[in-house]
């Protein structure tokens, strides 16, 4: 059978993606199986479950990944074996275990928004059942598991949609390399992904999780097996997210083309590196927490069990020394897109480029030392609270920096205010909500207060989604025509943005009342009192969501029908912008010659590269302001 007859027919396409199914379930059956077959030679007289899914799932996890490409592309080496590898082209190899950073990329993309929407839809049915105290269409307990869906899958969608979908794209272009700097590393990563949310949507069937996206102990140690599926998934997700920051930081230390010196790197790839950092360094804590509870419960240990002598606060601790260090993870990208967005749609350069670098990097020091400003209210030794006020504060001050850049880029500037530009100016105004409003939950005294009240819940979707989302869509509608060499419809992402950014504002901006008067977030039912505010924000959270139909018409359609894009529609002069769009397997003819910075705009004579044409006998075109 030849490559392009397998290729052909939608089963041909997924047959890499069944095969990884059907070892994937024959492993988790032969783990799970031995699990229990050892149990019952020992003796034991109930089935361990728990263990038999953990074990199982290791087996099953390994199963899927060689299945799914990992061994024809890379394992069969290991013993001796001549690699397979296939040529497959157009939409087929979305689902191939391939080594291209650019299809790696969309992949990430592509999973990541669909899961933002299924997320979204649990947003949806927790806003109608809030709509009227009282039960409306769910129990307590199941509005606890949607709740936590909700939660866990919005938390994966910020960590890893910029980072591995844009991040994956765009890095390797915007430096100036091909790929990478290893491929097959980067698949793995993103083949690591799909478990995770066949684990989640699994915990429907096992009881489901109650305990947020937090995992606190000791509930997380007795509730239903769903916990198990919950804790899994997020150590599977963590790997990935490790495996994602050695990639990046090895690609942008090490491939960077000629020229491009540290002081020329776009601000995007300054924002990546810096997440990068965090998610390598940080992630173990959270997966050796998220371990020790699995421990606790399928071995017999005693980590966070109070009864047994374990102590449930340190897992808070563990967690939130990953955990706020994640929120970074999540908005430094956005800070990345949303400036190189600025300065490129404003015509000027980015103002005080090396603040912002440096902005980047204190704020990963700083990130590490802020953690127990979530646990004021905890228990903890109350000497750590002043201390830990203090360093939640300083944080304030790179990101200031940061704030202030942004700004000053656009003092003056020629403002071009397509879809892009609009995302990335709202990124700047939730964000200073966001900012602001995490000033009441740093200090102690209006913390204890507010902590786990509905001003909390304002607050952080003002930093993630008000800031992330918001730039993660700039960074989309910005990369779009380099994507899929396809402009999308103009007229269609403004809509989107203004529909979305006054349906945003209105859902979340009352819930800083809601939390000031009292209503304690994660619960199904409020004081009645609160009815009407709590309608107003269910039927601004519909609108909201109704917006996002927009988006997703625009782009399907676009994708399939849009006029055909230039190379360079926003004539900027970063390098991704200097190849075809889409550009090329191998991404430049040559090697491009960095010579200047990337945002020399309106700079007479500045120039920031010399790039090959591919075909072309001479040294190329320079990429001029």
């Amino acid at each position: 059978m030849t490559d392009d007859s397998m290729q052909s027919g939608p089963f041909g396409a997924l047959l890499p993606v069944v095969r990884g199914l059907i070892v994937g379930v024959i492993g988790f059956l032969l783990g799970g199986g031995a699990t229990v077959g050892a149990a019952t030679l020992l003796g034991r007289s109930a089935w361990p479950a728990e263990a038999a899914i953990s074990i199982g799932y290791l087996f099953g996890l390994t199963g899927w990944l060689l299945g799914v490409g990992v061994w024809d592309a890379w394992a069969r080496g290991w013993f001796g074996l001549p690699l397979r590898r296939e040529e497959v082209h157009g939409w087929p190899r979305y689902f191939r275990f391939t080594t291209d950073h650019k299809v790696i990329g969309v992949q990430y993309l592509v999973t990541f928004v669909a899961l933002f929407l299924l997320a979204g839809l649990f947003a949806m049915l927790m806003r109608v059942e809030l709509a009227a105290p009282g039960r409306t269409i769910m129990t307590a307990a199941r509005y606890t598991h949607v709740m936590s869906m909700h939660g866990i899958i919005m938390i994966a969608v910020a960590v890893a949609a910029i980072i591995g979908g844009l991040g994956n794209y765009a890095v390797p272009l915007l430096i100036g390399a091909d790929d990478m700097a290893f491929p097959r590393l980067n698949a793995l990563s993103y083949w690591l992904v799909p478990p995770v949310a066949v684990l989640l949507v699994s915990t429907f069937f096992a009881g489901g999780f109650d305990t947020g996206w937090t995992a606190y102990p000791p509930l997380s140690e007795v509730n239903a097996t769903g916990q198990v599926l919950f804790n899994l998934a997020v150590i599977t997700f963590g790997l990935s997210s490790i495996l994602g920051g050695v990639n990046f930081l090895v690609t942008i230390g090490r491939l960077r083309a000629p020229g491009m010196t540290w002081g020329r790197l776009p601000v995007f790839v300054w924002s990546v590196f810096a997440a990068s950092l965090i998610s390598l360094t940080a992630t173990q804590f959270l997966a050796a927490g998220l371990v020790m509870i699995l421990l606790d419960r399928i071995a017999g240990m005693a980590f966070f069990s109070a009864l047994r002598g374990g102590a449930p606060l340190l897992y808070q601790h563990v967690f939130w020394f990953y955990s706020h260090p994640a929120v970074y993870i999540m908005i430094l990208p956005g800070f990345g897109i949303a400036l190189e967005v600025l300065t490129h749609f404003s015509r000027k350069p980015l103002y005080a480029y090396r603040w912002v670098v440096g902005g980047f990097l204190g704020i990963v020091a700083l990130s590490f030392v802020v953690w127990a400003h979530h646990l004021y209210t905890s228990g903890m030794a109350e000497y750590l609270h002043g201390p830990f006020m203090a360093t939640t504060e300083l944080i304030s001050i790179p990101t200031g920096l940061i704030f202030l850049a942004a700004l000053g880029t656009l003092w003056m500037g020629k403002l071009w205010l397509r879809t892009p530009m609009l995302f990335a100016l709202g990124f700047l105004f939730n964000f200073l909500i966001g900012g602001v409003t995490g000033i009441f939950n740093a200090d102690v005294p209006t913390d204890l207060h507010l902590q786990d009240t509905y001003f909390v819940v304002g607050h952080f979707h003002y930093t993630i989604m008000g800031g992330m989302i918001f730039a993660l869509f700039a960074g989309i509608y910005y990369w779009f025509p380099k994507i899929t060499g396809r402009l999308y419809d103009e007229g269609l992402g403004r809509l989107h943005f203004w529909w979305m950014f006054i349906t945003y504002n209105t859902t979340f901006i009352p819930m800083f009342w809601l939390g000031m008067f009292g209503m304690n977030r994660r619960i199904a039912d409020y004081p009645p009192a609160l009815g009407p505010v709590n309608l107003f924000i269910s039927v601004s959270a519909f609108l909201l969501g109704a917006s996002f139909l927009v988006f997703v018409f625009n782009m399907v359609h676009s994708w399939r029908r849009g006029p055909q894009a230039a190379a360079n529609p926003w004539r900027a002069r970063t390098l991704e912008w200097q190849v075809p769009s889409p550009p090329p397997e191998g991404n430049f003819p040559s090697p491009p010659q960095v010579t200047g910075h990337p945002y020399d705009y309106g700079v007479p004579g500045a120039v920031h590269a010399v790039v090959a044409v591919a075909g072309a006998a001479g040294p190329g075109a320079p990429v001029e302001g």
